[in-house]
């Protein structure tokens, strides 16, 4: 019953997220009531820039390394079925966490075009 709450609660954030971002989109931002651009936006542009850039070059190799563990284990588990389960978590625990900062970069320019 809680998972089923929660997976609700979720879903519905999403919607509401979804549904103010295309009702802010079409009004004017409040950085462009300014001739240029601020200097705090201009950090934090760049903030966001340099943090997605690590998360990169962290997250690339280790999911690679990831799936490759997952693969090898269940490669060589010779019919044990808790390793090929585990090797199938491990797979798609990977795979899914490395989807989700591969999509930081539409949060982050989503934020952007919101602050400026």
């Amino acid at each position: 019953m809680k998972k089923q709450k929660i997976k609700f609660l979720i879903i519905y954030d999403l919607f509401l997220l979804f549904i103010f971002f295309f009702t802010i989109s079409n009004t004017q931002s409040f950085a462009a009531l300014f001739d240029n651009t601020p200097e705090l936006v201009s950090v934090l542009n760049s903030a966001f820039e340099e943090i997605e850039g690590w998360l990169l070059s962290l997250a690339t190799p280790a999911a690679a390394v990831a799936v490759g563990v997952g693969v090898f284990m269940k490669k060589f588990s010779f019919g044990d079925e808790e390793r090929i389960r585990i090797a199938k978590k491990l797979i798609r625990g990977s795979l899914f966490s490395y989807g989700f900062i591969l999509a930081i970069n539409l949060i982050l320019s989503a934020i952007k075009s919101l602050i400026s």
